[in-house]
């Protein structure tokens, strides 16, 4: 349902790194908003606010940080995982609250686009019922990346399968071996097996590494090339689709 409110909260997608990509909409949000608002790992500075700084600068005056009590250290649905993430969502969405009560705007920062795998959409479902908020859409990383990589992912009446490197290297395998064409994202210490499952549905030959897609440090080569299994978590592979051409 949209809601015709003035916006308490925005949610802001930021795009894949270069912040030239960002939408004049999302520009305007930053300039304006009272409080910006990103996640990050404890001593780390966001991502997402790092993006920003390029453009704004820092602004503490302005910034909020929502610093996870566990990142990649433990594993989604480990012990000590879902419980403490759950808690750190809901005391994350009191305190912004709190924002909104004192009648200030408040912009969520995220890559990409927030309302794919973005953070941003665990707050978005605690506060969205009670304030007006608006998600403002971003380029993905994954578009970002298959432009960066000169790659057209989908041809004719090809079929996208885009999936978490996290899943079961079995599933990896039955669902990338019913596809056209593939992006898998969140590869981090999941990458040696997202090479064997590509090699068991006989698409390692077309698959392509990224990492850091329009970011300091950006790396574009065929997976085959690449020699090691160590990847940054804004990393993915993609296997371009051989559908029609005309």
């Amino acid at each position: 349902m949209t809601c015709k409110s003035t916006p308490v909260f925005y949610g802001v997608g930021l795009g894949p790194g270069d912040p030239s990509y960002l939408t004049l909409r999302a520009r305007a949000v930053l300039d304006a908003a009272d409080r910006l608002v990103h996640f990050c790992k404890r001593g780390q500075r966001g991502h997402a606010r790092t993006i920003v700084d390029r453009i704004l600068g820092p602004d503490p005056a302005r910034e909020i940080a929502l610093v996870y009590p566990v990142t990649t250290e433990v594993a989604v649905g480990e012990a000590g995982y879902d419980g403490a993430i759950a808690v750190f969502y809901a005391e994350s969405a009191a305190r912004l609250a709190a924002e909104a009560e004192a009648g200030r705007t408040v912009a969520i920062l995220c890559e990409g686009d927030p309302f794919f795998y973005g953070s941003l959409m665990h707050l978005w479902r605690r506060l969205a019922p009670r304030y007006p908020f608006e998600v403002i859409p971003g380029i993905t990383g994954m578009s970002g990346a298959w432009t960066l990589a000169n790659a057209p992912i989908t041809w004719g009446d090809d079929v996208l399968t885009v999936l978490p490197g996290t899943l079961a290297e079995d599933d990896l395998i039955r669902r990338l071996a019913g596809t056209d064409a593939a992006v898998v994202m969140k590869l981090g210490r999941h990458l040696a097996k997202v090479r064997r499952a590509l090699a068991a549905a006989g698409l390692l030959e077309r698959a392509i590494y990224v990492e850091r897609a329009a970011m300091a440090g950006q790396v574009i080569l065929p997976l085959q090339d690449k020699l090691d299994d160590d990847a940054p978590y804004f990393a993915m592979v993609l296997v371009p689709g051989e559908g029609r051409r005309l």
